[in-house]
């Protein structure tokens, strides 16, 4: 009887044990995969210092701008209501693919880690472009662009100049006069939208 009220423990406990150790490891691996752009901005760190540090930062922000033109330039195509904001949405993705890739080939050649997702910023911006009603999605959209593009353009200006590595400011120079080709249709297509 003894023996039996010890197996009954044992077993009791070691149910309990199991039961315990089920409910805690599925809190362990619940934590949020780590954002690309902190990853690379955390490699580029130890591999860089000073300048060259500020050209990896350069390059992790230009694939952030990429990677969110060409998610908002999808949803613009899939989402717009005026043939002018799909279009718009159309060049986006078209053209930040191709400035992607390119820049894609440039961070291998020096050896910088670069975003490959959508940050949590981009995905921030892509939410709140979804959950805007389908009568205010153009307008917003549109204002998105103007205000990205103007931003981007200070950061490649600001690139084209100080950046250390030669190549790197020369692509950041090359990338200007797209950044404010499209930064004009963002404005012809704000204008065209402010009118309906």
């Amino acid at each position: 009887m003894k023996n039996l009220n010890n197996n009954l423990k044992t077993g009791f406990l070691s149910a309990a044990a199991i039961l315990l150790i089920s409910l805690t490891l599925p809190s362990c691996n619940s934590s949020k995969p780590e954002e690309t752009k902190e990853v690379a901005e955390e490699q580029n760190e130890e591999k860089f210092e000073n300048d060259k540090e500020d050209d990896a930062k350069f390059l992790v922000n230009a694939a952030e701008i990429n990677l969110d033109e060409i998610k908002l330039g999808q949803l613009a195509q899939d989402r717009g209501t005026q043939s002018h904001v799909k279009e718009l949405g159309k060049m986006m993705e078209a053209e930040h693919t191709k400035a992607q890739t390119d820049l894609q080939a440039l961070a291998a050649k020096k050896q910088i880690t670069i975003p490959t997702t959508l940050t949590d910023d981009g995905m921030s911006a892509n939410k709140k472009l979804m959950d805007t009603k389908a009568s205010e999605f153009d307008k917003e959209y549109a204002d998105m662009m103007v205000k990205g593009h103007k931003d981007a353009i200070a950061k490649f200006e600001k690139a084209s100049t100080n950046a250390e590595d030669m190549d790197i400011r020369n692509w950041a120079e090359s990338m200007l006069p797209t950044l404010r080709m499209h930064l004009d249709n963002a404005i012809a297509c704000q204008k065209q939208c402010e009118k309906m």
